[in-house]
């Protein structure tokens, strides 16, 4: 492990690569499963899901019975439903508060304006399965919604070994009260969502994250339905300074790095010490304290970047090019720091604050824009679920004030007819 300067744009080329851009295999058999699914519906599912997941997969499979609450309790693990608890009732606050307020007001001539917010008739919330458990995906991706008032929450799942859901996820969708959990995953499970099939009725917009088939499936998708975003491998940034612990620098970019072999995680400070100091425990036995150590290393060794800058300004500008996922501030004065920040996914304040914290019970969501996306997007949050409407009830004043420069303008533009409107109210009554 090597510590790269920050000004050396060669060596960080790879830390600013940004975009989503899968090889063209992919967008070509995603592609052709969109259309099979499309085209065969239920029968495309079931005999994709045999392919991929479950051999003995049947039509009367696909749909998951969701257990009362009660009883999908006992079948975790009491850590496990305490942990999903206490997270359901922080990511539901937290994403109250961000309700919007309605905006109605009349102007100064009873001209009344509106601005209206509307919950989504339904969504699918996409959780990864097969070898993987996250029900806290299943959290960040509903809880949100239930408190937007949508009508429709479907699940979506790959079975596990077996053909069942994970007893953790059935309790996950239990406590937030999933409306249809179905044991469907990949690109398939996508067009179902989007296009609708006898079983699966289409939604309005696709949520979650993926692997690059679910994700490319979810961009082809988009304008028949709407998505969140276009997830890519998980990313950290640890802004450090003298006082930051090195062991704790070293355990948020090995915790990002065992998610996935494609992570990108990364360290920068003014302290060289500090970056060196990092350096040495990651190439020790601490880097390779996960049950992913082959992920790990491989991330280790390619996808990790301890970058000394030499001043504040230095530091901000890698913060401002890379947009990270995840950013941690392990320096003396962090709220100043993030006064000045624009491009995050997530910030993660101070030596108590893990980003780990985040993906589970802090509250706030841990499905957040990748690969440079923060430059123009934001994680998953209640206004997602909801569309605005505008409102305008003109008084007969402002009507008659506005006809002749509406008039004017629409004219100018070529669109008479649209000039015609504001003139017929102004008593104007050109021929027709």
């Amino acid at each position: 492990m090597i510590v790269v300067d920050a000004g050396d744009r060669i060596a960080l080329r790879g830390l600013f690569a940004g975009g989503w851009d899968p090889p063209a295999p992919i967008v070509a058999a995603v592609r052709a499963i969109l259309d099979d699914v499309r085209a065969r519906g239920d029968d495309a599912l079931v005999e994709y899901t045999r392919r991929w997941d479950f051999a003995d997969a049947a039509l009367a499979s696909l749909r998951v019975a969701i257990p009362a609450r009660k009883h999908a309790r006992t079948l975790v693990p009491e850590q496990i439903a305490a942990g999903l608890e206490l997270a359901k009732e922080r990511i539901a606050e937290f994403h109250a508060r961000q309700l919007p307020d309605a905006i109605d007001y009349y102007a100064h001539d009873m001209t009344r304006y509106a601005f209206l917010s509307r919950p989504l008739g339904g969504i699918g919330a996409y959780v990864p399965g097969g070898t993987a458990t996250l029900p806290s995906t299943v959290l960040m991706t509903v809880v949100p919604a239930k408190v937007a008032g949508v009508e429709r929450v479907v699940v979506v799942t790959p079975p596990q070994a077996g053909g069942h859901v994970d007893p953790a996820v059935l309790y996950a969708c239990a406590l937030t009260e999933v409306d249809e959990l179905y044991a469907v995953g990949g690109a398939q499970a996508v067009a179902a969502l989007a296009y609708g099939t006898a079983t699966i009725a289409p939604v309005d917009k696709i949520v979650g994250p993926g692997n690059v088939y679910v994700t490319e499936a979810k961009r082809q998708v988009y304008g028949i339905c709407g998505i969140d975003g276009l997830a890519g491998p998980s990313e950290v940034l640890v802004v450090a300074d003298e006082r930051a612990k090195p062991e704790l620098v070293a355990g948020e970019l090995v915790a990002q790095a065992e998610h996935d072999p494609l992570a990108r995680v990364a360290a920068v400070s003014r302290e060289r010490a500090l970056l060196e100091a990092v350096a040495a425990l990651l190439d020790g036995p601490f880097g390779r304290a996960s049950g992913r150590d082959d992920v790990v290393a491989r991330v280790l060794a390619e996808r990790t970047w301890l970058v000394h800058a030499h001043s504040d300004a230095q530091m901000h500008d890698v913060i401002e090019r890379f947009a990270p996922e995840h950013l941690s501030l392990m320096v003396a004065d962090p709220w100043s720091w993030i006064a000045k920040i624009r491009r995050a996914g997530a910030i993660f304040v101070g030596d108590e604050t893990p980003v780990a914290a985040g993906d589970y019970i802090a509250g706030t969501n841990h499905t957040l824009p990748t690969s440079g996306a923060a430059r123009f997007s934001s994680g998953l949050h209640t206004a997602d679920y909801l569309r605005t409407m505008t409102v305008v009830e003109n008084s007969r004043e402002r009507m008659l004030n506005d006809a002749t420069l509406l008039a004017a303008l629409a004219d100018f533009e070529g669109l008479p007819a649209h000039a015609r409107t504001a003139r017929l109210r102004a008593g104007d009554h050109p021929s027709r």
